[in-house]
């Protein structure tokens, strides 16, 4: 097992039986969305660990080569003649996937266990999500898309093929089109997945209708 990225852990008041691995965009930290926690209405008693990672530090092409926090380098903004970053995409899966096996080895099972993105960290969740081994509680993916899109049919894992999957976008969303979403969406559903699907009037962030989506979705999938 490779290193364990650094995290930031809101533990709850009992001893945890689920868990949310939560990963941040381009250029945040796992210090980004540890105060939506608080929003989400969950239940006081609650017993799920929220673990937010802190992607490594890599140069990233599209910022001139600046070294800032990133799953995976961007070459270029046109999606449409977009070269993946494959290799960066799939070394952060496997450092997600060691956090998954670290929430094991605490005692909480796959099931329990909800993979979570915003942009960058959305699309590792999804390619995570979609190819783990063992079923999961549920995939939620904020502001993002399919990163490695044609290998999907071919690795996706037979336990994750019902796994629920909330997929929320801003309509203005200047920095990752609603359209690229809503393709991730359509070839998901195109494959059998069940994908829910929000949309709100904001551009590439997160907003309070759409925290108790979350929420609510949360709730139901770890059976709150």
């Amino acid at each position: 097992m490779s290193t364990l990225l650094d995290c930031v852990v809101l533990e709850p008041g009992r001893p945890a039986d689920a868990a949310v691995i939560w990963l941040h965009g381009l250029g945040a930290s796992g210090h980004d969305f540890p105060p939506v926690v608080a929003e989400l209405g969950l239940p006081e008693d609650h017993a799920i660990r929220f673990v937010f990672p802190h992607a490594p530090r890599i140069p990233v092409t599209i910022n001139g080569g600046m070294v800032m926090p990133a799953w995976y380098d961007i070459l270029n903004m046109d999606f449409d003649q977009r070269r993946v970053d494959e290799d960066g995409v799939r070394a952060s899966a496997a450092r997600l996937e060691d956090l998954v096996a670290r929430e094991r080895e605490r005692g909480i099972p796959a099931a329990r266990m909800v993979l979570a993105g915003f942009s960058q960290g959305g699309a590792i969740a999804l390619h995570t999500g979609l190819r783990h081994q063992e079923r999961l509680a549920g995939v939620l993916a904020l502001s993002t898309y399919l990163a490695v899109d044609g290998d999907v049919e071919a690795e996706r894992a037979a336990a994750n093929l019902d796994v629920p999957i909330l997929q929320c976008h801003g309509s203005e969303d200047p920095m990752v089109s609603m359209a690229k979403g809503e393709a991730a969406r359509d070839r998901l559903r195109a494959l059998g997945y069940e994908v829910e699907w929000e949309d709100y009037p904001m551009q590439h962030q997160v907003c309070m209708e759409e925290i108790e989506r979350i929420g609510a979705w949360l709730r139901r999938v770890l059976s709150l």
